[in-house]
């Protein structure tokens, strides 16, 4: 079995080689330029490299991206194993990359909370405060506290 530094390397290889042969190598109009390799993954064993991807476009090219990437997958894997020189070179498993969906939840839930927050300062605009300004008793006011009540005892009593 093979090292992590290892798999990493032939990794980054496989990113860099498929990023490139798409850009330059595949004349396939459904991959284009609005194709993107994330990421890649390879196995400890050096034998299955997942390559994450994704696509700017409506869901239509999204599919023919996957498509495509089907379709180009043996001279990807063909380039690959040129480019990498190892005894055996990965099979090539394309996987349409999450991020753009979870960044768009992520923002939805931003703006979700913006709002909530904005309300809650509209809320609070013209509130005053329950205690006054300043809640808090001083050292000298007790003192004048505890006299008034004894007045008021004193003038009851009497």
């Amino acid at each position: 079995m093979a090292d992590n530094a290892r798999a990493k390397k032939l990794a980054d290889l496989v990113r860099e080689v498929v990023a490139e042969k798409l850009q330059r190598g595949i004349k396939d109009p459904r991959l284009g330029s609005h194709v993107t390799i994330t990421d890649t993954r390879v196995t400890g064993d050096l034998r299955e490299a997942t390559v994450f991807y994704t696509v700017y476009g409506d869901d239509e090219e999204r599919a023919n991206a996957a498509r495509g990437l089907e379709s180009a997958k043996g001279v990807l894997r063909s380039a690959v194993g040129a480019a990498a020189g190892v005894k055996f070179t990965p099979t090539l498993t394309f996987v349409a990359d999450a991020l753009p969906e979870n960044a768009k939840t992520i923002e939805d839930l931003l703006d979700k909370a913006r709002a909530s927050d904005q309300a809650v300062r509209d809320a609070s605009s013209g509130a005053a405060y329950a205690g006054g300004a300043d809640p808090y008793r001083k050292p000298g006011e007790d003192d004048a506290d505890n006299a008034d009540d004894a007045e008021e005892a004193g003038d009851g009593s009497a």
